[in-house]
């Protein structure tokens, strides 16, 4: 079931985003080399909790952490590890969700430790730009397969990178995930259609290799590429709104100005 959001619960949601950007940016000055993702995982804990909300992906599906932290070639889900050290230049992917009184906000921002190279800003610069190309198509009368397909279009089709199948986004808000689901991929025109006050998370995964993953790692959660090639996420969640697209987890308000709540 599809549920249209109120105001009321649009703007608990922007608030939970709102947590989510400020341990984003904590932790854009938190992660260096010589760090464990266990250190990572372990600060984003301590800071949800000191702004008043809960990790909601702790204990999600047995899940034992407060975030996915995926290094390098790991897709997602990247399980926390005081064995797993960061080492100067590896990408991190952390992914989270904030619970704020209920309200949910989903969203997955990518950092270097210490200096990055052109194939992993690269990387970083092509999975930005797939997420906001798909974001520009979820406006009200649209289908889902067109946000899929501008992700795929433009990654896949100009850029020669791979666009992951097997994870996708989804609707949110009371829970983390609901109707409808959200691929990267598709073709245009299909799928359902979006209405003002639908909620959803856009969040591809983009293969420098093949699209392909791996096996699931014996923790049970996380995924690799299938041929060892860096992979990048980045994640939002938004509204559909008659005024377009709505940004509720904006990491940077200036570029993100016309995708804000008034």
């Amino acid at each position: 079931m599809i549920t249209l959001k109120s105001d009321r619960e649009i703007k608990g949601m922007q608030a939970a985003g709102d947590i989510m950007v400020g341990l984003f940016h904590a932790l854009e000055d938190y992660i260096k080399p010589g760090l464990t993702t266990w250190d990572v995982d372990h600060f984003a804990y301590e800071y949800i909790i000191a702004h008043d909300a809960t990790p909601g992906e702790l204990n999600f599906e047995g899940y034992k952490y407060s975030t996915c932290v995926s290094v390098n070639d790991m897709i997602c889900h990247g399980c926390p590890s005081k064995d797993i050290l960061i080492k100067d230049g590896d990408l991190l992917k952390v992914d989270t969700v904030i619970n704020y009184h209920g309200y949910l906000s989903d969203s997955c921002h990518a950092f270097v430790a210490g200096k990055t190279s052109p194939e992993v800003q690269k990387l970083m610069d092509v999975t930005l730009k797939a997420l906001y190309l798909g974001i520009d198509q979820a406006v009200v009368g649209n289908r889902i397969g067109d946000i899929g397909w501008a992700i795929q279009n433009y990654a896949e089709n100009q850029m020669g990178y791979g666009v992951v199948r097997e994870y996708i986004g989804h609707g949110i808000g009371p829970t983390m995930h609901e109707k409808p689901d959200v691929p990267h991929y598709g073709e245009a025109g299909h799928g359902t259609r979006l209405k003002a006050g639908m909620t959803i998370t856009i969040e591809p995964m983009v293969n420098v290799g093949d699209w392909r993953s791996g096996e699931t790692a014996d923790d049970g959660w996380t995924v690799r590429t299938m041929d060892g090639s860096l992979s990048c996420q980045y994640e939002h969640t938004l509204v559909v709104t008659d005024d377009g697209p709505k940004i509720l987890s904006s990491y940077d308000h200036d570029f993100d100005a016309k995708y804000l709540l008034k």
